[in-house]
């Protein structure tokens, strides 16, 4: 079983996908499942390190697979080429504006996105407060995937 969007959501999708960010697929439980089980190995492994950029980038990867993971249930996957990840930021956003921890986490993955970009493109230093700030981001994306059915 996959899931369907209530009307303005979905209309707010569509526009992305209109705009050629989002492209419409079958629905794929099994794609879900298996971006969440990548996302859960992730999150469990964030305890384990100590590196603050590391954990960064594996908390936003983690996040990232639950946004793909979202995107195979409700039969949407991005479109090649650049601005993939924000496509995935603006469809969490869509998607998750409620409640507001779930709305807030939609937010920050841009963010995070944002950080990212300028850590692995820039050398921009990430402290441990970021870490831990992603790592949140991504384990309330997981709780919202999961209350909402997905696993």
């Amino acid at each position: 079983m996959t899931g369907t969007l209530p009307a303005g959501q979905r209309r707010a999708v569509e526009a992305l996908a209109g705009s050629g960010r989002l492209r419409v697929v079958p629905p794929d439980a099994d794609r879900t499942y298996d971006f969440l089980a990548q996302a859960d190995e992730r999150l469990s492994q964030l305890p384990l390190l100590t590196s603050a950029p590391v954990k960064t980038g594996i908390a936003y990867d983690a996040a990232h697979d639950v946004g793909e993971a979202f995107l195979a249930w409700f039969g949407y996957a991005t479109t090649n080429g650049p601005g993939q990840h924000a496509a995935i930021g603006d469809f969490l956003t869509v998607i998750l504006d409620s409640p507001p921890t779930h709305a807030a986490a939609a937010a920050m993955f841009d963010q995070a996105r944002r950080a990212r970009n300028q850590q692995n493109y820039r050398a921009n230093p990430v402290g441990s407060a970021q870490a831990i700030v992603v790592e949140q981001m991504a384990r309330t994306l997981r709780a919202a995937a999961s209350s909402r059915g997905l696993g």
